[in-house]
């Protein structure tokens, strides 16, 4: 349990870029990393479901600002297996636009004990 107040968290980060797979760092040089991915449905779930009622999985990310380990950052060629955005940039209305331009929703902003903490939703095509 925390001990007092916790800090005004203010503004979520304006911009995060990806340092390497789950590290990404902030406009103030502070790094966030990613802690949990969900996928709904699950590939398992998708693979039962009929074809046409297939839709294309949401992807929730909670991302922790904590300080890691200095490491050299990676390309952007050395990062194009993941499933995440190389950048996530701030727009109006509490999403971050991708470097895809595809939309993701901040479901929370807030804190876990005393670790800042945000959860992005992927939204679908044509949210814009």
């Amino acid at each position: 349990m925390a001990s007092g107040p916790f800090p005004c968290l203010g503004l979520p980060p304006h911009r995060l870029w990806a340092l390497r797979p789950g590290v990404y760092e902030d406009e103030r040089g502070r790094t966030w990393v990613i802690v949990v991915v969900r996928l709904s449905p699950s590939w398992r779930a998708q693979g039962r479901a009929p074809r046409h009622h297939a839709h294309e999985p949401s992807i929730t990310v909670h991302i922790w600002q904590m300080p890691v380990h200095p490491q050299v950052p990676m390309l952007p060629s050395e990062l194009t297996l993941s499933q995440l955005p190389f950048t996530w940039q701030l727009h109006p209305g509490g999403r971050y636009r991708a470097m895809d331009s595809r939309l993701w929703e901040i479901e929370d902003h807030g804190q876990v004990d005393s670790t800042e903490q945000l959860i992005l939703t992927q939204l679908p095509p044509g949210n814009d």
